[in-house]
């Protein structure tokens, strides 16, 4: 199991958070259960510490967390192709099209937030069109930022920070992180 400096080294972490996990644990496992919500999905997006299907639980997590927002059925639609591409039950032709379906329908949300203010159902919208991204890492990275800020947009600081709790929660609940 690598130590804290080779994690950081490996993945060259930022000097705060490499200074911050040295200070505050004695393992990457220790880390795990300790890291900010931020530090953490970074952590867990390295290769090799999440397995790609983990991943796109959490997107497909992020992105129902915030299912409600949505105004559009075309990032409703998205998130359950994503959900059943996870499961094996939708093809790669299928993901691509929900992909493609939930950007326009993630653009469209933004115009419409543009005009009228009202920035919550953007953001969910673009947590929907995470969860059909080709790249699990990155998506997961997206789709919990856009989640926190559907949180925050739809009511206050302290719903950003349920929100970002939540995912923290569902990542060490249902995750098993390797750092070898």
């Amino acid at each position: 199991m690598l130590t804290i400096e080779e994690f950081c080294d490996k993945h060259k972490a930022c000097k705060e958070g490499r200074d911050w996990a040295l200070a505050n644990c004695s393992s990457m496992i220790d880390a795990w259960d300790k890291l900010p919500l931020a530090w953490l999905v970074w952590v867990a997006t390295r290769p090799g510490v999440l397995t790609n299907y983990e991943l796109r639980l959490f997107v497909v997590y992020c992105a129902r967390s915030v299912e409600h927002l949505l105004t559009d059925q075309r990032s409703k639609n998205a998130i359950e192709v994503a959900e059943r591409f996870v499961n094996g039950d939708a093809t790669d032709e299928e993901l691509a099209a929900a992909w493609s379906d939930a950007r326009d329908a993630a653009w469209a949300e933004a115009c419409v937030a543009a005009v009228s203010g009202v920035r919550s159902s953007a953001h969910a919208a673009w947590a929907a069109w995470a969860a059909t991204a080709a790249y699990a890492a990155y998506a997961a990275t997206c789709a919990a930022a856009y989640a926190a800020d559907a949180a925050t947009c739809a009511a206050d600081d302290a719903a950003k920070a349920a929100c970002i709790e939540s995912q923290a929660s569902w990542l060490r609940a249902n995750t098993r992180p390797s750092f070898e």
